[in-house]
C-alpha cells in the first residue's frame, strides 16, 4: 500500500536518435523545474544510461554468492515455463550478461531455475 506517490513526467535529455529518459516529479514550480532540466542536461554525462556505461564495477563492492554446503550435492530441477512478464525481466538480466555487467558464477552442477521473488513494496 502506497500512501503517497507523486506524479512524474518522462523527460528525454538525449539529442537526436539517442534516448536518455528520466522521470521528474511534477510537484515543483515551473522556474524550479526549468532549472532542474538545465542542470540535468548539463550533467547528463555523469549518469549511466546503459550497462555499457558502467564498466569495471568492482566485485569487492557488489557480488552475490550462494552459500552452498560442499558436503551436499545439488539437485537438478525440471525446467519451468515462465510467464511473459517474468520472461521480460529475464531478458533484461540477459542484456546485463551480454554487456559483461554481470558475470556467471561457475558451480560444479546446476543449482536451480531462476525464480523471481516478490518484495514487500510490490517489486520483483
Amino acid at each position: 500500500m502506497r500512501l503517497h506517490q507523486e506524479e512524474t513526467e518522462l523527460v528525454d535529455l538525449g539529442t537526436g536518435n539517442e534516448k536518455k529518459e528520466v522521470k521528474v516529479g511534477m510537484g515543483m514550480t515551473a522556474p524550479i523545474c526549468k532549472e532542474l532540466m538545465a542542470l540535468l542536461k548539463d550533467y547528463q554525462d555523469i549518469f549511466a544510461w546503459s550497462y555499457h556505461d558502467m564498466p569495471g564495477l568492482s566485485s569487492n563492492i557488489v557480488q552475490h554468492r550462494l552459500p552452498l554446503n560442499p558436503e551436499c550435492s545439488p539437485v537438478k530441477l525440471k525446467l519451468r515455463r515462465m510467464k511473459p512478464e517474468k520472461s521480460l525481466k529475464i531478458k533484461e538480466v540477459k542484456k546485463q550478461f551480454d554487456t559483461d555487467f554481470l558475470a556467471v558464477a561457475r558451480y560444479p552442477e546446476w543449482v536451480a531455475n531462476i525464480v523471481s521473488v516478490p518484495k514487500k513494496d510490490g517489486k520483483v
